[in-house]
């Protein structure tokens, strides 16, 4: 609650306002220049969480036009400021959640709240022209989506075949201002060349929050296949299996794989899902 003054407990409405909307701001330019890297070149860029727009200027020396979502008035009204007359940067006043993905192909980059990180990763894998998401999260969640603690989330599973992910870099707590209580990452979430059953615009990549579809004519059915895999009513993904199809057939297709028949679900790599799925599904 505002007083009069603008504190309340020794603390500032503005410090209340960066700790509801999650505001730790890359402050150390070698960060932001990994980031910028890690991005590539683009000719559209939509960055979620503006901030006080350093990766935004930095974003905009090497991309054809950046647009920053900003939600904080103060905060997107200054940016708008510094920005205007370069042409290369467009200030959006609002939620970037509720943006309408551009029908072009275009790329997203941000240093982005933490504690809507999963709405984030979600409004870019329902976006059908989305070409890449180079997004900085917090540490484990980047190593949960990626592998790193050598094993993979039902959500990569579900759309490896049609995006990669890769854990780009590591940036310290220290890089931030105010310094956060943990580490971060850049989480790269990439578009793949060739996307079997690529979504069609209004319908969810497998594995998104919204509506459900069978991934189309490449891969039918293989949501269901990793939702019902991941469910271990078997215990391990073998045995899980086992009670679904034929146990000749789940051998067979475990052989093509390389995957020990006792090997825990969550430990499969997602290219071997692809191959349990092909084998079953042929």
């Amino acid at each position: 609650m505002r007083g009069g003054s603008g504190r309340t407990g020794g603390r500032t409405a503005r410090d209340r306002d960066r700790r509801v909307l999650s505001q730790n701001f890359l402050a150390d330019p070698e960060a932001v220049a990994l980031v910028v890297a890690a991005t590539g070149r683009h000719d559209l860029v939509l960055e979620p969480g503006a901030g006080e727009g350093v990766l935004t200027r930095a974003l905009a020396r090497t991309c054809g036009q950046v647009v920053g979502y900003e939600i904080d008035p103060l905060l997107a009204g200054k940016l708008a400021a510094r920005t205007s007359g370069g042409g290369r940067v467009r200030v959006v006043r609002g939620d970037f959640l509720a943006a309408r993905a551009p029908r072009e192909p275009f790329a997203v980059a941000g240093n982005i709240p933490y504690a809507i990180t999963s709405k984030i990763v979600d409004w870019c894998l329902r976006a059908p022209a989305l070409t890449s998401a180079t997004l900085v999260t917090q540490l484990e969640y980047a190593r949960k989506r990626t592998g790193d603690f050598g094993r993979w989330s039902m959500l990569t599973v579900l759309t490896w075949p049609w995006y990669r992910w890769e854990l780009a870099g590591r940036i310290g707590r220290e890089a931030f201002r105010p310094v956060p209580a943990v580490d971060s990452a850049i989480l790269r979430i990439e578009r793949r060349a060739a996307t079997p059953g690529r979504a069609v615009p209004g319908e969810a990549v497998p594995g998104t929050a919204g509506p459900r579809e069978t991934a189309g004519p490449g891969l039918p059915g293989y949501r269901d296949f990793v939702e019902y895999g991941f469910t271990g009513l078997g215990g391990c993904l073998h045995a899980t299996l086992r009670l679904r199809y034929p146990a000749d057939r789940v051998e067979a297709a475990f052989t093509a794989a390389g995957v020990d028949p006792g090997t825990v679900v969550a430990h499969v790599h997602p290219d071997r899902w692809r191959v349990l799925y092909e084998h079953l599904h042929g």
